[in-house]
């Protein structure tokens, strides 16, 4: 299986099984002057904004405070913008009205909420392999991503140095500066590609951040939760791991391997730390035959990101990596952006300067 630069990258997992709470049919975004919008318009085109909101975030906490901001957004936006609000319903929603918000020419994309609704947005900007694209071929611009970071993680925005204020976030919307970003691919044996643009991990770190999926009413919290049940029962793995198209190489007893588009998961845990979503490469940093206990003794230099100086800890910058278990079982553990995508194997590539993002 071939991974390229192109957008049309052969096949991937399987897509979550479509939720209940899904609108039935597509989104059709209405993006003339939207009635909250007020003000005399610009001279110039006046930018169209879809901002996409998933009120259940952080157990609530995400809507609350979006109806808190809105105020301020829209006394510091609409008088050169049309702001469109569009709240999700439930899991992979943001990622049909991303899309058909791009279908209808949208200037910007926000993300409201934290890594799992920006990972929902990402995966938007795709659709069948290929970047979704504006109805109006004539169109001279293509669709922005932007974010609010209001959830629960919110990892991807400290690459960036970006703290967790939406009113900084709403700055950055107004100035509209934009800079071209890398996405990662995940193709599997079967399915869609699926996309992601912080970090992917798979074996120990993707199982706690499965069970810590289950706790985030606890805040961050529940990542520790989600360390603390993975641990029960764990095996490190010897796994296969080819990088660039070239020869399986074997990695003995690994504890966990991340594939950084960007700096940090979990909860602020700087796991990859030369990663930068801006120069083409993925970093992998692999952890072996580590305990428990190491852990612990190391979990400041985790943290902080001095840990590749480690016994135990590799380092590489790759354009590809495929990653198989030796034992030819199927109790792997992989996610991104926080979100279970299933076991091995698979194939991850980097999308060089595949979005655009408002910065």
């Amino acid at each position: 299986m071939i991974c390229s630069s192109q957008f049309a990258l052969g096949r991937a997992p399987p897509m979550a099984k479509p939720s209940v709470f899904r609108a039935e049919h597509p989104m059709a975004l209405d993006l003339s002057p939207n009635p909250i919008s007020h003000g005399a318009a610009s001279s110039s085109r006046r930018r169209d904004l879809v901002f996409v909101v998933n009120p259940r975030g952080a157990s609530g906490r995400t809507g609350k405070e979006w109806k808190k901001l809105l105020p301020y957004l829209r006394s510091r936006l609409s008088v050169d913008c049309n702001i469109c609000e569009s709240l999700t319903s439930g899991p992979s929603h943001a990622i049909d009205i991303t899309r058909e918000a791009i279908k209808e020419g949208a200037d910007a994309v926000i993300a409201v909420g934290g890594d799992g609704t920006l990972h929902e947005v990402v995966n938007g900007f795709f659709s069948a392999g290929k970047l979704v694209t504006n109805h109006n071929r004539e169109s001279a611009h293509s669709t922005a991503l932007g974010l609010i970071p209001l959830g629960t993680g919110s990892d991807f925005a400290r690459t960036f140095g970006w703290r967790n204020d939406p009113y900084e976030a709403v700055e950055r919307i107004a100035k509209g500066v934009r800079s071209w970003v890398d996405v990662g691919v995940i193709n599997g044996e079967t399915g869609e590609p699926h996309y992601f643009i912080n970090v992917a991990d798979l074996h120990l770190s993707a199982k706690a951040g499965y069970y810590a999926s289950r706790y985030k009413r606890f805040g961050n919290l529940c990542y520790v939760i989600g360390a603390l049940q993975a641990f029960m029962g764990h095996r490190n793995q010897d796994l296969r791991v080819k990088v660039n198209e070239g020869e399986w190489e074997e990695y003995s007893q690994v504890t966990a391997l991340c594939i950084g588009n960007a700096k940090y998961f979990g909860g602020g845990m700087k796991i990859t730390p030369n990663a930068d979503p801006r120069n083409g490469y993925f970093e992998v940093v692999i952890l072996q035959d580590f305990k428990w206990y190491d852990f612990i003794l190391k979990l400041l230099k985790l943290y902080n990101g001095t840990h590749l100086s480690v016994k135990n800890v590799t380092s590489r910058r790759v354009h590809s990596i495929e990653v198989e278990d030796i034992s030819g079982g199927d109790s792997i553990y992989i996610q991104s952006d926080g979100e279970h995508l299933g076991f091995l194997p698979r194939k991850l590539c980097v999308l060089p300067a595949a979005i655009e993002m408002i910065c």
